[in-house]
């Protein structure tokens, strides 16, 4: 992609897996809310998503948006992720639609769909358990924040079929620092690594699709989130599984 790529939330921790990942692949502008604590290679543009006139300068001339800004606490009270998760998804993907943008890329979130683990919790954490989510399910949210994020992909798909927008709705697992949770069977179940990340959003910008829900978490042993959508149409090749580490160390 010749254009640049508008990375919204770019200091949270996905931004920093992604631009730690692919950041000399694309021309990025970063967008967060709080200035840079560093250096950055990087345009860099401080603003809040519920800011519509900032929004709409900062996707001009891009080609395409990964959006994850919001607030991203599971214990968020309602009038926060309205504001930042519900009104800022639909301010980006409005200015997106009207500065051309080809393609866009939300961050989602595992508690979209958290209730479909309140009756199978804990055996669908385990490798031998086959129950899996493909994202073709309708949402459970497990939380307001769950809720919000729900509201996000239902965003996309509007935006999709009104207004033509390709659109990729990302249920992100447990992104974690260097290695696996250890002991603990769900983080594991949900693990995606840094690489992993950085790899799935390259592929949310170079594959052609149109409206899409895939789950972002490595290719582990144990897990209920099916990877078949996101290696099918994004071309996902993740390289990391939980399986491979004992704690902090790496066994395989």
């Amino acid at each position: 992609m010749d254009d640049p790529v508008l990375l919204t939330g770019a200091s949270g921790r996905v931004g920093q897996a992604i631009l730690d990942g692919i950041g000399r692949d694309y021309d990025w502008r970063l967008l967060d809310r709080e200035p840079p604590t560093g250096d950055t290679d990087h345009e860099f543009v401080v603003a809040d998503v519920t800011d519509e006139d900032a929004v709409r300068e900062a996707v001009e001339g891009v080609g395409a948006v990964v959006h994850l800004a919001g607030d991203p606490r599971p214990e968020a009270p309602w009038e926060s992720v309205l504001r930042n998760n519900v009104d800022g998804t639909r301010t980006v993907l409005e200015a997106a639609v009207d500065a051309g943008v080809e393609k866009f890329a939300f961050a989602s979130s595992n508690h979209a769909v958290g209730h479909y683990e309140t009756d199978r919790r804990p055996d669908l954490y385990r490798a031998g358990d086959d129950f899996r989510l493909d994202g073709t399910e309708l949402p459970r949210p497990g939380n307001l924040y769950g809720v919000s994020k729900a509201s996000g992909e239902v965003l996309g798909r509007y935006y999709h079929d009104e207004y033509g927008l390709s659109f990729v709705a990302v249920r992100i697992g447990n992104l974690t620092e260097g290695h696996p949770p250890i002991d603990y069977e769900r983080g594991q179940a949900m693990w995606l690594s840094g690489r992993d990340c950085a790899h799935l959003f390259d592929r949310c910008l170079a594959a052609d699709y149109d409206y899409e829900i895939v789950y972002g978490i490595s290719d582990n042993d144990r897990k209920y989130y099916s990877l078949e959508r996101a290696k099918d149409v994004l071309g996902y090749e993740p390289r990391d599984n939980s399986a491979e580490w004992d704690g902090a160390e790496k066994v395989a």
